[in-house]
């Protein structure tokens, strides 16, 4: 009796008010976070006139497809393919979002559930290099790449894609929350080290690698390739798409059409993989 009267006093009970008042709040901080995209949008069906009006107008008056023609007539007159473009892109964030999921997985299995020595210089040495900016470690990188023989490659961005420290973190932050008496109670049924760790430890670590399957692939999308990869024919969409918008203020347009194409898929991805993530962090919570 005693306990549930505590657990009534713990309740917070918000008023009509309070609750109109928080929705308000979101309501207005949502609308702040959503202008950039929805300018976004407007921009890239934007005649050149009112991209250049000042004040400047957030949507557009004269809706008109004129940019992205204009975007698919130049990317026509390209001497290499676009769909080689939009292939060595697309290789280069899968081959680098799977790899480094599953390496860094393998590595976090470890540090997070094994005793074994140099374990805490080894994670330490891990959240170090999560203060370090890429552009310090890019001449490294390029040494490395070079000693290798992999400069002007796909493995010049992928491999290194592969080292990116902060999902070897995420990882084994996630699997020390594991019981460690569900680990035992597989080993009692005779399963193996590799059979725990994919039938135990992935599925119940699955918010880590989906947040971290997002923030690899907006992270791979984006890239360039340059320092690493000369050949054209290697290029990524990324870099082809620059050289549209390198023309002057002819192609202001035709940069806001490129700019809502590149940022769609990533934002697609993160809407379709939202609910997974929210829905598996509700679902796959887990005490001793």
């Amino acid at each position: 009796m005693n306990l549930i009267l505590q657990l009534r006093k713990k309740r917070t009970n918000r008023s009509f008010m309070g609750n109109a008042a928080m929705f308000a709040f979101l309501a207005v901080v949502g609308s702040f976070m959503a202008l950039p995209l929805v300018y976004a949008i407007n921009a890239a069906f934007k005649p050149l006139d009112e991209i250049f009006l000042f004040p400047p107008t957030l949507f557009v008056r004269n809706p008109t497809l004129t940019n992205f023609v204009d975007l698919v007539a130049l990317l026509g007159n390209s001497w290499v393919p676009f769909s080689r473009y939009i292939f060595n892109t697309v290789f280069i964030t899968g081959m680098g979002v799977v790899g480094h999921v599953l390496l860094a997985s393998a590595a976090a299995y470890p540090l997070a559930k094994f005793n074994f020595p140099g374990k805490n210089i080894m994670f330490t040495t891990v959240v170090l290099a999560l203060m370090f900016a890429p552009q310090v470690t890019a001449i490294p990188n390029y040494m490395i790449m070079s000693w290798i023989g992999w400069i002007d490659t796909y493995w010049a961005v992928i491999v290194p894609a592969f080292a990116f420290p902060l999902g070897l973190y995420l990882m084994k932050q996630f699997m020390e929350q594991i019981p460690d008496a569900l680990l035992e109670a597989a080993k009692i049924d005779g399963a193996s080290e590799y059979k725990i760790f994919w039938s135990v430890i992935m599925p119940n670590v699955k918010p880590a690698w989906m947040t971290l399957i997002i923030l690899l692939f907006q992270l791979l999308w984006g890239t360039d390739g340059n320092g690493f990869i000369y050949s054209e024919e290697l290029k990524t969409l990324h870099y082809a798409t620059n050289q549209i918008i390198q023309g002057g203020i002819a192609r202001a347009g035709v940069g806001a059409a490129v700019a809502l194409i590149l940022m769609s898929v990533p934002i697609t991805l993160f809407v379709f993989s939202q609910s997974r993530i929210i829905e598996t962090m509700a679902t796959s919570g887990m005490k001793d």
